[in-house]
């Protein structure tokens, strides 16, 4: 009798054991297939948005609401993220990325409610769930892209909204058709030659329109309208996209005849531009 019971008890602390180690991963690890298959990008909303912002804020990336909504603070979280991470920054949200942001984020795990009282659907959207009856208009979520085309109505990293214009339609004139990190490149070079007042300038417009520094202010393609990619370009320049280093100048060696700009030691080429110091 004394066996049976012992052996019995074996077997029940055997299966407590095993419960409670499956319970332990299934609450305790953090979910790498959490996000559904949709790809995310500006205007989505649902779950995913949720979960993706919860990661981004755990990384230090994103630092606005939870909610659930795909804004431009989510936007541009996500190309920080992207850039930081050796991806090129769409701020669109594919496969690779969340792959990426669930390798990046182990130790995350969220445990609290859904936003809102709200359910997310196979498909993404929101519905009511069965205690608060809320809704949200989910004809939202329909997974477009949507570029950055609208100058902000408020200074970013300190950078008014007419310097932010101003640099975008240069940007356009002097880097239309090159790479998007070549056209970030020529802002740049004017940001980093804003922090070196000894040489040039000490405001953006001050910069640009300095005698002989740009060619798209002599020939006047400065006042042509930039297209969103410039405006891209610019934003992502000021939220802190360097591929030009400390660069202070850029030509396009197939058309230059000076020989004082090939003097200046070269950092990088991108696309049909030579970036240098």
């Amino acid at each position: 009798m004394g066996s049976k019971h012992s052996h019995f008890k074996k077997r029940t602390m055997s299966t407590l054991a095993v419960l409670t180690a499956f319970l332990y991963a299934v609450f305790s690890t953090p979910s790498a297939s959490a996000f559904s298959s949709r790809n995310l990008s500006y205007g989505c909303v649902g779950y995913s948005v949720y979960e993706l912002e919860d990661r981004l804020k755990f990384l230090g990336y994103y630092h606005g609401p939870i909610n659930g909504i795909f804004t431009w603070t989510v936007y541009w979280a996500v190309r920080d993220f992207q850039y930081a991470f050796g991806m090129t920054p769409t701020g669109y949200v594919n496969l690779p990325t969340k792959q990426q942001l669930v390798n990046a984020t182990q130790a995350w795990h969220y445990v609290g409610p859904l936003p809102n009282g709200l359910e997310e659907t196979a498909n993404g959207q929101f519905v009511p769930d069965s205690t608060t009856g809320t809704t949200m208009n989910a004809s939202a979520d329909t997974g477009a892209s949507s570029s950055p085309g609208v100058i902000p109505s408020a200074p970013v990293n300190g950078i008014s909204p007419a310097d932010i214009d101003l640099l975008a339609h240069v940007v356009y004139a002097e880097a239309r058709g090159e790479p998007l990190s070549g056209q970030v490149g020529v802002a740049d070079v004017i940001l980093n030659r804003l922090k070196e007042p000894s040489k040039f300038p000490n405001s953006i417009p001050g910069i640009i329109y300095q005698p002989g520094a740009f060619q798209s202010v002599s020939n006047g393609t400065i006042n042509e309208q930039p297209n969103s990619e410039a405006l891209e370009a610019v934003l992502d320049a000021i939220h802190g996209w360097d591929p030009v280093g400390s660069a202070l100048y850029y030509f396009n060696p197939a058309t230059s005849t000076s020989s004082w700009i090939w003097s200046k030691p070269e950092i990088t080429q991108i696309g049909n531009q030579i970036f240098s110091q």
